[in-house]
């Protein structure tokens, strides 16, 4: 029987452009989660009054805060930039192997 592994190790899995721009565009869209449960919170601070309301926007002035919403603006970017080149997919343009490396530079720049 042959001891070889029937699929690649990550130890030794060579990272490709193209499956490390499909698991970052998962993983935006688990982080883009946080915008939803974030607009909750505002629409749910305007409902309850401006003291509430207050909170949240001194909330959302700290530090932590602030360094998620630049992720989070950087997650929606690069989410929506790949999902336009998969729509374009969907309709059988830039499928060549060449053409997906350039569309994957380009949602990256």
């Amino acid at each position: 029987m042959d001891s070889r592994p029937l699929s690649p190790h990550l130890q030794i899995y060579r990272w490709q452009l193209t499956s490390v721009l499909s698991i970052v565009h998962r993983l935006t869209g688990i982080f883009l989660v946080g915008f939803i449960l974030g607009l909750i919170g505002w629409l749910f601070s305007l409902n309850q009054g401006l003291k509430t309301y207050q909170f949240f926007t001194d909330f959302m002035e700290t530090w932590p805060l602030k360094v998620f919403t630049f992720f989070l603006i950087v997650s929606l970017t690069y989410h929506f930039l790949n999902g336009i080149r998969h729509l374009f997919w969907d309709i059988g343009w830039g499928l060549d192997l060449k053409d997906v490396y350039r569309s994957g530079w380009i949602v990256l720049t």
